[in-house]
């Protein structure tokens, strides 16, 4: 019987199957050039062998790839599974996915080094964070985090690597079968092929995992980029997600659906902004409330435990909790900081090329800019579920950082980070709210309290509350041009006042810092990583950016885009209007600085082609914009032409043409997903997703306040892929960079109004 059939007969469902429950003996292959230390942390099933950890490959022919990196609606499991499948030679019906536990096997090397100088406890990094420090640090750590786009860079060639080498061992147990050389057999859908003879991965799996898989393993030629031409998008995908079929029909796993025996469920009450010390509530008002499990007091929170989460949230609305402190946070007042920051902070000077200080004495022209701050506005809101039984906890969770987090709760109970075992889950979106880890804490301590499971979910307006926003920013943008050029531009220079929120956030992931204490502790830091992307893309000789850095009495954090994001419109807005100072078409005056970017500038003119650009004139209610992410040498690039207006409700966007080069496409289908559901979220950070702090609390509070696009505010998108050889790049976060400029340019050109503020129609910062 051929695995087809096996696979047919299995007594499980392709839920099961995309959770890793394979069954039977099998073969499990590591990448073999990692050191042996880094163990695997997958215990094998009976009959099973273990020899690392990324792929196993059962006796019934299905091939389970371990994934070390949180799904959250990006396609991460289906694109690293996908790798394994080309390289393996499996046919994707037989492919399953197990998320990976944290383990140093599974770190991500590429993102500790670019993270280095936020590991304040280990400076040294920062002057050489490509050094093997950061690599042994990333290891022994169990360093997996999941972001900036960092998946296929970190773990594409690793697991190339391993599914090379059990390719190799399966080919060399079905030679030695067939006595012939093993590089004769050819691998593919799942067989082992020599002329006429073939047999199924399934029946050589128990010979091969006696074999040594040659050092190094023989990897095929790298897969080609698919075919990016419209004809191709109308094909059916040759790699379906595996998680949308249970996503569909209701079955997939996100951390709220976790359920266990006398699982109870906890709501929550944080304080404030400003005012974080809970100091007295009702607590004779839920006596004898009918379903209520417990109460639990902490310093920072107030929870109610019962058999239902509306029970515990009745409960906390009767108890009425209190909160004290420092006055509470406003964020009109605290804002207007930011604009004053241009001329009472001293500028930390974060890059420089050429002299542009000199030349920009008196600038020809400059301007300002603002972000206010944003939210993440995810579906499901902050959720886990703790289990604590004889000094031991388990956690299940939706985390980016798993190794930190797990390290969090174990310290918030005062138990050994080997002594919590942690469940990674799936989650219901994140964009990047998941680095954050307060929630575990909290599940952690309320388990202990109680005695028994209990899964916590926070309520929408504590997650707008607690969990940190994208940081606003001020920013003052300068420009000198060269005489008698036509507007070309001789210095830029961007200044930009905001907190140090990568700092910030740094101190709370690695350092594990309450919120108040990162603020504290990243107060007046120059911070380069929060002025990525301002750099603008363009040949320009003499270039400074400076971070002004301002405390606020409000956390920050990252989001979806991050630092591109914002400095993307900021630079785009800022082109527009040098265009239009200098009587050009805002595509050629950009064509005009990209002689040394052939890349960025045919993705800018395939982008103008496909929307039939027609100037930028006024009244066609068109706006380009562009973005590159990533080193000038690899990296993705992004062009948009918006169609925009003002109608009935606000701004209307009716259609988004995109070109984008993303180097070597892994997966058509899903790279278009990522580009558009980029492109809508940052739609959504053009027209709304702000919230303000009054007396400490977000306003508004719900979803249905944020201004976000529904279905029927969405534009129609019209997407070209460019062919490219270069290293495959992550296309999550350059809709979100490329949209939000487009569509203000787009209302310049509609209403002669420029807008310089997002959200678009928002007043002051």
């Amino acid at each position: 019987m051929d695995w087809r059939a096996k696979l047919d007969a299995l007594p499980v469902t392709r839920r099961q199957l995309v959770a890793g429950a394979a069954a039977g003996g099998g073969l499990a292959v590591a990448w073999w050039l990692w050191p042996r230390h880094y163990t695997s942390p997958l215990a094998p099933g009976p009959n099973e062998r273990d020899f690392g950890g990324w792929i196993t490959i059962g006796t019934d022919g299905v091939v389970t790839v371990a994934v070390p990196q949180l799904e959250m609606g990006q396609g991460v499991t289906t694109v690293l599974a996908q790798v394994v499948a080309v390289e393996l030679g499996a046919d994707w019906r037989q492919v399953a996915v197990e998320p990976a536990p944290p383990a140093g096997l599974y770190a991500n090397i590429p993102l500790a080094a670019k993270w280095a100088p936020l590991w304040s406890n280990l400076p040294s990094f920062a002057s050489d964070p490509d050094s093997r420090l950061a690599e042994n640090f990333a290891r022994s750590n169990a360093f997996a985090a999941t972001a900036e786009g960092s998946s296929l860079t970190a773990y594409e060639q690793p697991l190339r690597e391993a599914a090379a080498a059990a390719r190799a061992m399966l080919a060399m147990a079905a030679a030695e079968r067939w006595d012939v050389e093993w590089e004769e057999c050819a691998v593919g859908a799942g067989l082992v092929r020599h002329g006429e003879q073939q047999l199924g991965f399934g029946e050589l799996v128990e010979d091969a995992a006696q074999l040594d898989p040659p050092d190094p393993p023989p990897l095929r030629v790298a897969p080609a980029s698919e075919d990016p031409s419209p004809a191709q998008a109308e094909l059916a995908p040759a790699f379906p997600r595996l998680d949308l079929p249970a996503k569909v029909d209701g079955s997939f796993l996100f951390a709220g659906d976790i359920r266990l025996p006398g699982l109870v469920y906890a709501s929550i009450r944080h304080g404030p902004l400003g005012k974080p010390d809970l100091s007295a509530f009702e607590a004779g008002a839920v006596e004898g409330l009918d379903g209520l499990v417990g109460v639990v007091r902490s310093k920072r929170y107030l929870a109610a435990v019962a058999e239902s989460w509306w029970i515990a949230e009745q409960a906390l609305k009767k108890m009425r909790p209190v909160f004290a402190g420092p006055p509470a946070a406003e964020s009109v007042a605290a804002l207007q900081s930011l604009e004053e920051a241009h001329g009472t902070i001293d500028p930390e000077r974060t890059y420089a090329t050429g002299d542009a200080d000199d030349l920009l004495a008196r600038p020809d022209y400059a301007q300002s800019y603002s972000v206010a701050p944003a939210v993440h506005a995810t579906i499901e809101t902050a959720s886990a579920t703790a289990r604590y039984d004889s000094g031991k906890l388990e956690l299940w969770i939706a985390a980016q950082a798993p190794e930190l987090t797990r390290r969090a709760a174990a310290k918030a109970i005062g138990l050994p980070v080997d002594d919590v075992v942690l469940y990674p889950t799936a989650a219901g979106g994140s964009f990047d709210a998941r680095l954050e880890r307060r929630h575990a804490i909290e599940v952690a301590q309320i388990a202990k309290e109680i005695g028994r499971p209990v899964q916590l979910t926070w309520p929408r307006v504590q997650e707008l509350q607690s969990i940190p926003v994208r940081t606003p920013v001020s920013a003052r943008l300068e420009a000198a041009f060269l005489a008698a050029s036509g507007g070309r531009i001789a210095a830029w220079r961007s200044r930009l006042a905001m907190p140090a929120t990568v700092r910030e956030f740094g101190h709370r992931l690695f350092d594990n810092k309450t919120p108040q204490a990162a603020m504290e502790h990243a107060a007046q830091e120059s911070d380069a990583l929060a002025c990525e992307g301002a750099i603008p893309p363009y040949a320009i000789d003499h270039v400074a950016v400076d971070h002004l850095p301002v405390t606020l009495p409000f956390p920050t954090g990252r989001m979806r885009g991050n630092a591109q994001a914002y400095n993307a419109f900021f630079t785009e807005s800022f082109i527009d209007e040098l265009a239009e100072r200098a009587g050009r078409d805002p595509f050629l005056y950009r064509m005009e600085m990209l002689g040394q970017s052939p890349r960025m500038a045919d993705t800018l003119r395939r982008a103008t082609r496909l929307a039939n650009w027609d100037g930028g004139r006024r009244g066609t209610g068109q706006g380009l914009a562009m973005a590159r992410i990533g080193s000038p040498d690899s990296g993705g690039r992004i062009a948009c032409v918006a169609q925009a207006a003002l109608g009935e409700g606000g701004v209307r966007v009716t259609r988004l043409h995109a070109a984008v080069d993303i180097g070597r496409v892994v997966n058509l289908d899903i790279a278009r997903q990522q580009i558009e559901g980029g492109l809508v979220f940052g739609l959504s950070l053009a027209t709304g997703s702000s919230i303000a702090y009054e007396e400490g609390k977000p306003v508004p509070g719900r979803l249905a306040g944020l201004a976000l696009p529904t279905l029927a505010d969405c534009p129609e998108i019209v997407i070209e892929f460019l062919a490219s050889d270069a290293p495959a790049f992550d296309p999550g976060e350059l809709g979100v960079a490329v949209a939000p400029p487009a569509i203000a340019n787009a209302l310049y050109s509609a209403t002669g109004v420029r807008f310089r503020r997002l959200p678009l129609l928002s007043e002051g910062l």
